[in-house]
């Protein structure tokens, strides 16, 4: 039935994969060091303000917010769907984030003696529990759910693009490193996919909604 699912967003899923491949073995081959350094080579002003504020898109009060706004305007199971992907993403990662307790860039950083200069004034710097990333969890979890309710290429790369800015975010500000976004990423796409399979299965509905997305855009 996931299957099915999956079937109505292809080339959704075949970018999703593809992306997850690529990094979680960028993650394999390169330190996080170097990944760090190689995807922060260039900081402006203008990314330093935009990125502070857009790194909210993966917290967990956009995803209440969002689930909150859904179910008003008559979208229940599409916001219980959403609601259950973000809680299962973060009670997985709030229990790795536990067991591991890996240091965060600030700390690695000085830890090892390393120089980094794009620390942006104004942002707290974080120090423990840096894997997995939770907004990357919580962002591709949203992102999945979306994507496979709408089924329109539109929505499913519109989602994709903001999960990848919100994951490449956290990076940018200096919170986490690329396995930290990646593993994350993946408990979130896991979970999206998982939960949406769930809610629409227990009630039955695994239909095409693909016109309430045309209704909207009326």
């Amino acid at each position: 039935m996931i299957w099915k699912a999956v079937r109505h967003c292809p080339l959704f899923f075949i970018v999703l994969v593809s992306l997850l491949i690529i990094g979680l073995t960028s993650c394999i081959l390169t330190s996080k060091l170097n990944s760090f350094t190689f995807l922060n080579f260039y900081h402006c002003p203008f990314l330093d303000l935009f990125f502070s504020y857009y790194t909210f898109m993966g917290d967990g009060i956009m995803c209440l917010f969002t689930s909150i706004v859904l179910f008003f305007l008559k979208k229940k199971k599409l916001a219980l769907a959403l609601l259950l992907a973000f809680l299962s993403s973060g009670i997985i990662v709030q229990i790795l984030k536990k067991l591991l307790n890996e240091p965060r860039p600030s700390l690695y950083f000085e830890q090892i003696g390393f120089k980094y200069s794009y620390f942006i004034n104004g942002i707290q710097k974080l120090h423990s529990a840096s894997f997995p990333s939770g907004h990357s969890a919580s962002a591709f979890a949203m992102c999945i759910v979306i994507a496979l309710y709408f089924k329109d290429k539109r929505v499913s790369v519109l989602c994709l693009l903001l999960a990848l800015f919100a994951s490449y975010s956290r990076i940018y500000l200096a919170h986490h490193f690329l396995p930290d976004v990646m593993v994350g990423a993946l408990i979130g796409s896991v979970s999206g996919l998982l939960t949406y399979y769930f809610v629409w299965r227990s009630a039955g509905l695994y239909t095409n909604v693909n016109t309430d997305f045309k209704g909207i855009m009326k």
